[in-house]
């Protein structure tokens, strides 16, 4: 697009399109154009918008539905923006470089820890750590920026799923089902972090992991902070210490991000 463009809206793409035009990709496209532009969407204005039958609009929100660009609202024939367009939605903050804004609080609260902290950021069902601070003890966890693990297996990912919105989190848990993972026992953790305000994890190399998420000026979980230390410095009492200074880390960093400006 070019700078100072309006964007294209679905009604601008009526009338337009290649001279030999696939019709179904060219009613997917449409649709995506239709959502993104009014995100609750009812299964008889789409065929109407779109000329088709019924069923086939039905088809076509079914394919949307099973890569997450929609949602069927729970007995309605209604279907609203589903996890991907909140995964778009988030790119502007992304463009930001979260890690430039977060590198300066990462290295203070790991110097105040003397532990190894990480800002980490959820990719589909998976956590990515994207940038590491190591405090100066001789014996201190590794850095894992860069590294991509399942969420649910570690207190980062579990920090972030706790803090998504309803339906996406439902989104992931149902998929993690389909897996094999006990998800009762995961829901039941996920409520718990959401009451204390962290995440707790105990590895089993005598490691103790702690997270929180932060939020964008939207209001959207954008990543999570963590701090991971010997079991032998992280005790109860520590572990207080450690969720405080989580907390503030957090808090500062989202207070950058909301006076950042956007790209």
């Amino acid at each position: 697009m070019i700078e100072g463009e309006a964007p294209m809206t679905s009604k601008d793409t009526e009338g337009k399109g290649p001279a030999h035009p696939i019709s179904s990709v060219g009613n997917a496209l449409r649709l995506l154009l239709m959502v993104r532009d009014q995100p609750q969407q009812r299964l008889s204005d789409v065929a109407k918008a779109l000329g088709v039958s019924t069923s086939t609009a039905h088809r076509l929100l079914a394919m949307l539905q099973s890569y997450d660009f929609v949602r069927q609202v729970k007995d309605m024939r209604t279907y609203v923006a589903g996890p991907v367009f909140v995964d778009l939605r988030l790119a502007a903050v992304r463009n930001m470089d979260v890690r430039a804004l977060a590198r300066p609080i990462l290295t203070e609260l790991a110097m105040k820890l003397n532990e190894t902290v990480h800002l980490a950021q959820l990719e589909g069902m998976n956590v990515r750590y994207l940038i590491g601070a190591e405090g100066e003890s001789q014996l201190r966890v590794a850095d894992r920026t860069g590294q991509v693990m399942p969420a649910h297996m570690s207190a980062t990912g579990r920090a972030l799923l706790a803090d998504l919105p309803v339906d996406r989190r439902k989104s992931i848990l149902d998929r993690l089902d389909a897996e094999g993972v006990d998800v009762a026992a995961l829901r039941e953790d996920l409520d718990q972090i959401r009451q204390q305000g962290y995440a707790l994890n105990f590895r089993v190399d005598d490691i103790v992991s702690m997270a929180t998420a932060l939020r964008d000026r939207d209001n959207n979980t954008i990543a999570a902070i963590n701090a991971a230390g010997p079991t032998s410095r992280m005790s109860q009492r520590d572990q207080v210490y450690v969720a405080r200074q989580l907390h503030a880390a957090a808090a500062q960093l989202e207070d950058a991000l909301r006076s950042a400006p956007l790209a």
